[in-house]
């Protein structure tokens, strides 16, 4: 995994946050680049996520999508910040077949509250060959962590 000038303890932490995730390990998500603002995960293509022999039902689609748009805002977050999905908007441009899904998540306004972010989802072929597949924009809710777990009642 290619990790670029983010600082190597805040990406395994991000790393290890999402593949604790029981989504993400269902799923096989791997991730595969992550530098500030930018995330590039995959999925294999598994008969139990097919809607018909071959190509993914849009649920698996949306989830890889996910996952590399709102990593790539978390990519930004100070330490002791988590971000979480607040709502996202996915278009299907093309059937998700394939031996694998790749998505690329990258951030388009990181605010301190709220940052807009989207990924495109390839759908990859045995060959390596991508072919644009879906593209999701999306809004995360950026939390401190601390200040939440100090405004909760004891």
């Amino acid at each position: 995994m290619n990790t670029d000038t983010a600082s190597a303890a805040h990406i395994r932490q991000l790393e290890r946050m999402v593949l604790a995730m029981p989504m993400a390990r269902t799923l096989g998500l791997r991730f595969k680049r992550i530098a500030p603002g930018e995330v590039e995960v995959e999925i294999p293509v598994q008969e139990g996520f097919t809607f018909r022999p071959g190509q993914l039902q849009a649920t698996a689609v949306f989830a890889v999508a996910d996952f590399a748009a709102v990593a790539a805002a978390g990519s930004l977050l100070a330490p002791g910040w988590i971000n979480a999905t607040v709502d996202a908007t996915l278009k299907l441009v093309a059937p998700a077949q394939g031996a694998l899904l790749r998505a690329r998540g990258r951030v388009i306004s990181a605010g301190k509250l709220l940052t807009v972010c989207a990924a495109d989802v390839y759908a990859v072929n045995a060959e390596g060959e991508e072919a644009l597949c879906a593209t999701l924009l999306g809004t995360a809710r950026n939390i401190d962590t601390a200040a939440a777990s100090a405004s909760r009642p004891h």
